[in-house]
């Protein structure tokens, strides 16, 4: 019997391609000066990276500038107290991903002699860190003909082709369109500053196009009230503010977060704030837990943002015991 022959992914739209060409070409990444755009080592992307996960990037900024100051290799935080970690997180929410960053960087000094390694497998080993973030660091840390789909990427990608993507398809197209010669740079030039990172990987092909999609999405063809008629690629883009979005639907459209107010989010966020201050009893802490009780106290231990000691609770240090 014939094996069966696997279907040949979607291709991207000639228009989107010319029409992605076209946004490369026009864009000025000084047009928002992030820190990280210029001059920053592969640990100053991934900690961008991070720190940008559920975050404006702009609100970012100032923290990643400051975090960066104290903690400007994996070693150095690796070395840190998970307690000052967070500490250093403060304001940004999701303290979690203090904790992965944290883990990631003992790994990278317990396995890759303190340097970020540059392969797509071996970032995606480190704790917390996952697909998009992966790839993020390949393309603008490293140059890799690769191009990260955010909310953002996907968002202009589906408007672009008029259809409504799920998560291997916008993948394949962004990477696809990502690559150098389609980016509109020689497969041998050097990286640009402005749209990669500082270094001497070989094209910033991908580095170039994601910068151009995740800005277009940011501040043009946003999520609400996108502005169609100040964007530039109008005449090439199948959706054009008209009709049922295809961007509304989809592996990347935004999902709601529930009420704040009264929530799970809340009570953690409370409880790590108050033992930035010191370690508490456990009726303390239990107190602030809520209604949420012991199984939320449980989950924070779990997730290495509290550590339960003889005299209550506390912020953890590097090996999990509670700081005194």
């Amino acid at each position: 019997m014939p094996s069966r022959k696997e279907p040949d992914p979607p291709v991207l739209p000639p228009t989107a391609r010319a029409a992605l060409r076209e946004l490369v070409g026009q864009h000025d990444p000084g047009a928002r000066p992030l820190p990280w755009r210029t001059g920053a080592t592969p640990w100053g992307i991934l900690v961008s990276e991070v720190m940008s996960q559920q975050t404006q990037a702009e609100r970012v900024a100032p923290r990643w500038e400051a975090f960066m100051e104290r903690f400007p290799t994996p070693a150095h935080l690796a070395e840190a107290d998970v307690a000052e970690v967070i500490a250093q997180w403060v304001g940004l929410g999701y303290n979690r991903r203090a904790v992965n960053l944290h883990r990631a960087a003992e790994a990278v000094v317990a396995h890759h002699d303190g340097a970020l390694p540059d392969d797509l497998g071996a970032l995606l080993a480190l704790p917390g860190i996952g697909p998009y973030t992966a790839r993020a660091v390949m393309a603008f840390a490293f140059g890799a003909d690769v191009v990260p789909v955010d909310t953002n990427v996907a968002r202009v990608l589906a408007r672009l082709a008029g259809v409504v993507l799920d998560r291997p398809t916008a993948q394949a197209w962004a990477d696809d369109a990502g690559r150098a010669d389609d980016a509109g740079r020689d497969d041998d030039a050097g990286r640009d500053d402005d749209a990669g990172r500082d270094g001497d990987a070989a094209s910033a092909g991908g580095a170039a196009l994601a910068a151009a999609m995740m800005d277009l999405g940011a501040g043009t063809c946003t999520a609400r009230r996108p502005d169609c008629d100040g964007c530039a690629l109008l005449a090439r883009c199948a959706w054009a503010g008209e009709g049922p979005d295809p961007a509304a639907a989809g592996a990347h459209r935004p999902r709601p977060q529930g009420r704040f107010e009264g929530s799970a989010r809340q009570a953690r966020g409370r409880i790590v704030s108050a033992l930035r201050d010191g370690p508490l009893p456990d009726e303390e802490v239990v107190a602030l837990a809520g209604e949420h009780g012991e199984g939320l106290l449980e989950r924070l231990v779990a997730d290495g943002l509290v550590a339960r000691g003889a005299d209550g609770f506390a912020l953890p240090r590097s090996s999990g015991e509670a700081g005194g």
